[in-house]
């Protein structure tokens, strides 16, 4: 517990705020339609969890934020090598992806949905292009950290560009490119949400909108909890992989979209 003094400090903050929130919204005279006490939340939370219908809405936009999260990081990955090894394709393809870095994301989820229509392809689109940048970026940089006196070396006894590429360049992206898949899952799914939000039949974003136009404000709260706890199991998911994988990394070792 020395050692790690956040496994009591988390928890602890957590209940402060909650047995405080649970204190105030009653003690301030806020109605529960307003803002609801955590624990009418947690009893909105058992009500869709014990609901079969729910799990079929969470199962949709796993897949989607799933599917959305392999798509982007897989291209990211592809682009993010090519554009850092080879400067013909940087220099060709860089204005690019900064110009369409610059459109607001959200605003391209009614044309996706024009596009590929109301199933998951639209959403997974969608998941997509919101991880992708973030990996793309810290693959490029992750790439380019390579110490130049080790690859200078290497190249000097012969080595080849692939073998480069395998021993030190790869090696010092790895933290990187763990960093990019950190952000990339959670912001796959936030796009997969954003996508259910302009038009869907399932999922937890279409959910969370029928909450919404039935004022069941703790309802509301619920689903955001719920996708809340995805996005933490799916962080820790990746911080597992990336200690068994990447173990030298450093903790801040970030660069976001």
């Amino acid at each position: 517990m020395r050692d790690h003094p956040e496994w009591i400090l988390v928890p602890a903050v957590f209940v402060a705020v909650m047995l405080l929130w649970e204190y105030l919204v009653p003690a301030l005279g806020i109605d529960e339609y307003i803002l609801p006490r955590p624990s009418r939340i947690a009893e909105a939370m058992g009500t869709q969890l014990s609901d079969a219908l729910f799990w079929t809405h969470m199962k949709v936009t796993l897949l989607e934020s799933l599917y959305g999260f392999v798509l982007g990081v897989g291209t990211a990955l592809l682009l993010g090598t090519a554009i850092s090894q080879i400067r013909l394709v940087e220099k060709t393809l860089m204005p690019y992806v900064v110009a369409f870095q610059t459109v607001p994301k959200v605003a391209l989820a009614p044309l996706f949905v024009v596009w590929f229509g109301f199933g998951m392809t639209s959403k997974v689109v969608m998941a997509a292009v919101i991880s992708f940048f973030p990996m793309l970026v810290n693959v490029i940089e992750g790439l380019r950290s390579a110490d130049a006196d080790r690859v200078q070396m290497l190249t000097v006894f012969g080595a080849s560009r692939f073998d480069v590429f395998r021993r030190v360049r790869l090696p010092s992206a790895l933290p990187f490119i763990f960093a990019g898949l950190d952000i990339g899952i959670v912001f796959a799914i936030l796009g997969a949400v954003v996508g259910e939000f302009i038009g869907a039949k399932e999922g937890l974003g279409y959910l969370l909108l029928q909450t919404n136009y039935n004022f069941d404000i703790a309802g509301m709260f619920a689903v955001l909890v719920i996708l809340s706890v995805l996005g933490l199991i799916a962080h820790f998911i990746i911080r597992t992989a990336q200690k068994r994988f990447a173990f030298w990394a450093e903790d801040n070792t970030v660069i976001g979209a």
